[in-house]
């Protein structure tokens, strides 16, 4: 890391990270043509449902996902009315209609994997149901489209018609990923750039921080796309997503740091050179330390049962390190090329005297030390009363709420589930080693004809329940199912509704423990201390259940969303506690250095002085990318950019500035207990004594 300081090796860097950028960029492209929008590899590993699943290409279907065809008549007591049979509510399907479907069913005849049944009507006579067999794979979204596109033309007036089924659900989910994605990068491009402007006031500084988490997300992408075509890694919809708010976040923080360091060193060097090998130096520790506790962090996921947390952690960490490689070589390497002139207007010269004390965070330090113990009860006292509202969490959204929007697939299935018994578009699917009889188990609505399996040895059997699949009616229907008759799979529909919230829960109680270990040991490791991880562990911990109660408020009050996604609690605390732990690392470390040269109660003033100001605008930054998430359609994503930016907002200017040095204050020199303060290191001495400037 060093070499990139000096004259002749900065150009070499250069060079090299230029012939990497040009060869990461066309590998970067592709990362979308591994993309994997269905995939058993998301699902819970080693549950029936995903066993069932795999076990599909084993019969003579193969992969496929139906897409289910609602036409509906609409009377006066509307598409979701509920009138019996032979009811006359309200207008009932005519010959027109009829016509309309079998229309449908011969024009989308060559996309179909088997021939299409004739349409089903519903006992009330108002409703039409056409189930189209689409081959399950990458393309499963594109032909539902051309579905969708044929069948709502030529629509008789008054005739609703909707696309709901998997292949349904699928589109929507492509559809909400395929609309924000290239604006969710340029939005979060354009928040970073005014948070740098804002910070430097320079019209040429704010690029590099940003240019490098460009070329750092380009190098990850790239890396991500060659182990998902050559090492068989998992990539699911939406993980660019986070992935990109995650190093475009990360990245900056990390440039900014090196920034704050290196103009510090260039008032005591003559040599810009000699500037940035200390500034490495001294930045590399706390920057290369926090990056491995990310990393190990989001390496926890791999003891998750769900598919996409397990694949979402080496993906993420991947992110990490090229964030960190990036920063640690290209950076330095453009900085010292291009000379001082880059800080313009506010060139840090060779002399200049250091910042004044008496700036924002210094005299915000000074206050804390007045009464350091009132301080933190104050600040706990806040963030106990955000958590309070964690107590009225709900958790479990359901798939009419899994868009911000109610899409045309959830449309035609409350439609469908208003004509036709149980839900006809998502039946389970029973697979044994023989045929099975389920007769007498409650909540079967009706069963299908066994299929055997190509090679004779397996059976399938579809189920259509009496509930809807995401009800808990269902899911103990599944349950008694798989107690009734033991040695058969069963999946689909409520089966893998069940199944994934059963693996989210044993994530949560995996998962969450594991980090708060992991993370704990590489603090105590770093810190050489047991009371200062242990209390920092605290406000971290203490501040994700104040933004997790703080999200839920603005969930239901706000937002108006009824439940929490089941994902969106582990997916947060992963992410607060990852980098929650980031700032403080930073200002501990800090601290910590400048206590070795003026003792422990000067070096905390100094500590949140010299990194408040640059904390304060990487916690923006990472806000802000998290933030972005907050305009998707998907409300997964929208709960977690919400959480984790509340919670890097509550970190940046409640918890690392005011919490955790108070604690340190009222603990004094036992917060580095068992371990004590190392002797004051000589810093390194500048080129000549210089001459004073104003």
């Amino acid at each position: 890391m060093l070499l990139s300081s000096k004259r002749l090796t900065a150009w070499a860097v250069l060079a090299l990270w230029v012939a990497a950028v040009l060869a990461a960029v066309p590998l970067a492209g592709r990362l979308p043509d591994v993309v994997q929008a269905k995939s058993a590899a998301e699902l819970p590993r080693g549950a029936q449902s995903t066993e069932v699943e795999k076990l599909t290409d084993r019969f003579r279907d193969g992969r496929q996902a139906p897409a289910v065809i609602v036409y509906a008549r609409t009377g006066p007591s509307g598409a979701g009315s509920t009138a019996g049979a032979g009811s006359t509510a309200g207008p009932g399907i005519t010959s027109a209609d009829r016509a309309k479907a079998d229309a449908d069913r011969r024009a989308l005849a060559p996309l179909a994997e088997a021939p299409i049944g004739a349409p089903q009507a519903s006992r009330d006579g108002r409703a039409l149901l056409l189930a189209v067999p689409l081959h399950d794979d990458d393309h499963l979204s594109g032909n539902a489209e051309k579905v969708r596109d044929a069948v709502t033309r030529n629509v008789p007036r008054g005739l609703q018609v909707k696309v709901t089924g998997p292949a349904g659900a699928a589109l929507d989910a492509g559809d909400a990923f395929r609309k924000v994605d290239k604006p969710l990068l340029l939005i979060t491009v354009v928040l970073v750039a005014a948070v740098l402007l804002f910070t430097y006031r320079s019209p040429v500084l704010w690029l590099l921080p940003l240019a490098c988490a460009a070329i750092s997300l380009q190098v990850t992408n790239a890396v991500v796309y060659l182990l998902a075509e050559h090492a068989g890694l998992y990539v699911a919809d939406g993980m660019s997503t986070i992935l990109n708010a995650l190093v475009f976040g990360i990245g900056t923080d990390y440039a900014l740091l090196l920034l704050a360091r290196y103009r510090e060193e260039l008032r005591r060097h003559e040599d810009r050179h000699r500037a940035m090998a200390v500034a490495l130096r001294r930045a590399a520790a706390p920057v290369a330390a926090s990056a491995a506790t990310v990393c190990l962090g989001l390496l926890c996921l791999l003891a998750a049962r769900m598919g996409f947390n397990f694949a979402l952690g080496p993906i993420s960490a991947i992110g990490i390190i090229g964030g960190l490689a990036v920063v640690m070589t290209l950076l330095p390497a453009l900085l010292v090329v291009l000379g001082r002139w880059v800080f313009w207007p506010r060139i840090p010269r060779f002399g200049d005297a250091p910042p004044a004390r008496g700036g924002a965070w210094d005299r915000a330090g000074r206050r804390i030390a007045a009464r350091p113990r009132l301080v933190w009860a104050l600040g706990a006292a806040v963030l106990a009363a955000l958590a309070a509202g964690c107590l009225g969490v709900h958790t479990g959204l359901d798939r009419a709420h899994f868009l911000t929007t109610t899409p045309n697939s959830v449309q035609g299935e409350r439609i469908a589930d208003a004509h036709f018994p149980g839900d006809e578009s998502r039946p389970l699917q029973v697979v044994s080693g023989r045929p099975v009889d389920l007769r007498g188990i409650p909540g079967i609505a009706r069963t299908g004809t066994p299929e055997t399996s190509t090679d004779g040895r397996l059976t399938r059997t579809a189920v259509v329940l009496t509930s809807p699949p995401d009800s808990g009616a269902a899911e103990r229907t599944v349950e008694r199912i798989r107690r009734a008759v033991p040695g058969v799979l069963v999946g689909g529909g409520a089966a893998s509704e069940l199944d994934l919230a059963d693996a989210q829960a044993h994530d949560r109680r995996v998962v969450i423990p594991l980090v708060l270990g992991v993370v704990l040991v590489v603090l105590i490791a770093l810190l050489r201390a047991l009371v200062a991880p242990l209390l920092v562990m605290a406000t971290v911990v203490g501040s994700y259940f104040a933004a997790l109660g703080g999200s839920w408020l603005l969930f239901r009050h706000v937002f108006g969303f009824p439940a929490m996604d089941v994902q969106v609690a582990l997916m947060g605390f992963l992410f607060m506690v990852a980098l929650g732990v980031d700032y403080n690392l930073f200002l501990v470390s800090r601290i910590r250095e400048e206590a070795a040269a003026a003792g422990h109660r000067e070096g905390v003033l100094r500590g949140l002085g010299l990194t408040g100001g640059v904390i304060s605008s990487a916690g923006l930054v990472l806000a802000s990318t998290f933030g972005v998430l907050g305009v998707m359609p998907v409300t997964m994503f929208v709960e977690i950019g919400v959480l984790v930016s509340l919670g890097v907002l509550l970190d940046t200017f409640v918890v690392r500035p005011v919490i955790v040095p108070a604690l340190a204050l009222d603990s004094g020199p036992r917060f580095w207990w068992p371990g004590r303060l190392p002797r004051a290191q000589a810093r390194p001495a500048p080129d000549r004594e210089p001459v004073p400037r104003a």
